[in-house]
């Protein structure tokens, strides 16, 4: 079992939520739902590891809140 870190973030225009693993590239979906985008994703990962393992181009570190004036 692999474990992926996954940035998902809520269109306002749509308001569909888009998912993706930082630093590989074609390892992004969408959908209506939490559940439906979660489903999405572990298709697209599945179907992307069945080339091999991923060369990530970078390394999900975290995330920083930053106050601004």
């Amino acid at each position: 079992m692999r474990t992926f870190n996954v940035i998902v973030e809520l269109d306002p225009d749509s308001g569909v939520f888009v998912g993706s693993v930082p630093g590989w590239p074609g390892a992004h979906s969408q959908g209506a739902t939490l559940d439906e985008l979660e489903r999405n994703l572990r298709e697209v990962i599945e179907m992307l590891l069945e080339d091999g393992d991923p060369k990530l181009e970078s390394e999900f570190v975290g995330l920083q809140t930053i106050q601004v004036a």
